[in-house]
């Protein structure tokens, strides 16, 4: 994948990732809005409910009050308001039919003591319709009968209700202006109305109540009100009878953020969740990105660095065979000796390359069969500088032993673990660009036993400490690698190590070596 292409995905990745998280944050808000605006609308909508009911309820009780002492009283004021008269003589039966239908205004002045306003009376109307039939017979009338009574009379009352409770309506108004609201409405009522419309609509969370006249407090209030603008809703109550009112029912809820997130606490919950499920993907995706990628520049580079280390061999092995097919060197047998040795030694060479390589690939599989025995540790050692020895010497280089562990029996492959120390050793002569300088130590630490090797070479930076036992990593110098490797030999290492029951780990510095420290458990 080019540089270009892994930056576009990526890019386009992370929109991906922003657009949803956006998403989902303005959906919340929006949940969090209408819930406010539905919170609202419910509040409202209770509060013109108790103040309309309490209103009704004044009305009704004082209302039946006035009925009842209105049809107790015999004196009355009255006063036709409409009046309609009808005559209609009939020729056939010889009759004459008198219709009279009207409205009446009685008026009553009454106590004031049922209403309790500090008056001493109070003046109100009654409305009454009333009709009357009566039929008469011509023959009386024509002969002018003083006294003449109809053949048929019928005559009815009625109240309008409507009309009475309308008329009280409007004088109750303004008589009741003046009565102190304490007296009108109990806290008890206002709670217990609020407290069952709330319900209806699943507000169920504590509240304070009050009424206050033209935004002064009044007695009729919960213990805990405060008047918050912000946060207190209001309707009017007791309007009067100009439909204007200096009352108003106020109420707030000290919980209400609570009550509103808790109402969606649950799709919060999930929307976050899934969220986080989805970042949580996005890091590992991109994690694998930058892994597969950075993957693929090392195996590009293991691929080049292994070239180089076949190319050499082979092209050596190629001359060595041309140069024994030369009928000058074929008689000449220490020649033809020598570069049999060298294509022998070279072929070794590849060998190992080709044994590195397969033994990470069995120990990745888990497929490396390792079987363990008992064996001196300090054996191993001297049997791994045989290995070496010879390349030490050509570039006039020394191994120094420094063996003073008392015990160094421990369980261990015998082949394998000569192979950790010769891969350890290898790469002190490799990273030594001078002659090579290698110190072995041994030593007992408790139920350990420790194994250091030191070499006087490039040392690497602290950076490279860190990744030095991963597969395929080798430390770059600039564009090019120093020395010529796979990056195989360490992470081999670390693995039968570990498979040890061990520990492996290095200290170095830039440009005055590195020492390899392996910490391994003694038996006995």
């Amino acid at each position: 994948m080019s540089k270009k292409l892994f930056m576009l995905l990526v890019v386009l990745m992370s929109l991906s990732l922003v657009g949803i998280i956006f998403v989902q944050a303005r959906y919340i808000s929006d949940s969090v809005k209408n819930e406010e605006k539905q919170f609202t609308f419910n509040v409202k909508k209770a509060l013109s409910f108790v103040s309309n009911d309490i209103e009704e309820r004044e009305l009704k009780t004082y209302f039946k009050k006035f009925q009842r002492l209105v049809d107790q009283k015999k004196d009355a004021d009255t006063i036709a308001i409409t009046q309609l008269l009808f005559n209609q003589q009939n020729e056939s039966t010889d009759e004459t039919l008198i219709y009279r239908s009207g409205i009446l205004e009685q008026n009553y002045k009454l106590s004031s003591s049922i209403f309790d306003i500090g008056l001493d009376s109070i003046n109100i109307k009654r409305i009454i319709g009333q009709s009357e039939t009566k039929v008469f017979s011509n023959k009386n009338i024509i002969e002018n009968n003083v006294n003449v009574r109809p053949v048929y009379s019928s005559e009815k009352y009625g109240r309008f209700s409507e009309a009475e409770k309308q008329s009280f309506e409007e004088a109750f108004k303004v008589l009741t202006s003046r009565t102190p609201i304490y007296k009108r409405v109990k806290n008890e009522d206002i709670e217990q109305l609020l407290t069952r419309k709330l319900h209806e609509d699943n507000i169920d969370i504590d509240y304070e109540f009050a009424i206050y006249s033209n935004d002064l407090a009044t007695k009729v209030q919960s213990e805990g009100f405060e008047l918050q603008d912000d946060k207190t809703f209001s309707v009017p109550i007791f309007q009067n009878e100009n439909s204007q009112n200096n009352f108003r029912l106020l109420v707030n809820f000290p919980e209400r953020n609570q009550f509103i997130m808790s109402s969606i606490i649950g799709m919060t919950l999930l929307s976050f969740i899934f969220t986080s499920i989805i970042i949580i993907a996005y890091t590992s995706a991109l994690y694998q990105l930058v892994k597969q990628r950075k993957i693929s520049e090392i195996k590009n580079d293991f691929i080049n660095n292994m070239t180089h280390e076949f190319k050499t061999p082979i092209a050596t092995i190629n001359l060595a065979l041309d140069a024994i097919k030369n009928p000058k060197i074929i008689d000449d047998k220490d020649k033809v000796k020598r570069y049999l040795n060298m294509i022998k030694e070279e072929n070794k060479r590849m060998h190992a390359h080709v044994e590195n390589v397969l033994r990470i690939s069995k120990l990745e599989k888990n497929e490396l069969n390792i079987s363990k025995d008992r064996v001196k540790l300090h054996d191993l050692i001297e049997d791994a500088v045989t290995h070496i020895e010879l390349i030490v010497e050509d570039r006039q280089g020394f191994v120094k032993l420094h063996l003073d562990a008392d015990k160094s029996s421990i369980l261990a492959s015998e082949t394998h673990f000569t192979n950790v120390i010769v891969n350890m050793l290898d790469n002190a002569v490799k990273y030594s660009p001078d002659a090579p300088k290698i110190d072995v130590y041994t030593e007992n630490v408790g139920n350990s036993i420790l194994l250091k090797i030191k070499d006087q070479g490039s040392g690497m930076s602290k950076a490279a400490q860190k990744r030095v036992f991963e597969k395929f990593y080798r430390e770059h110098t600039g564009n090019i690698h120093n020395v010529k490797g796979h990056g195989l030999g360490l992470a081999y290492v670390k693995r039968i190590v570990d498979d040890h029951q061990g520990h492996i780990s290095v200290e170095s510095e830039k440009g005055k070596g590195s020492t390899f420290i392996v910490k391994l458990p003694l038996i006995s």
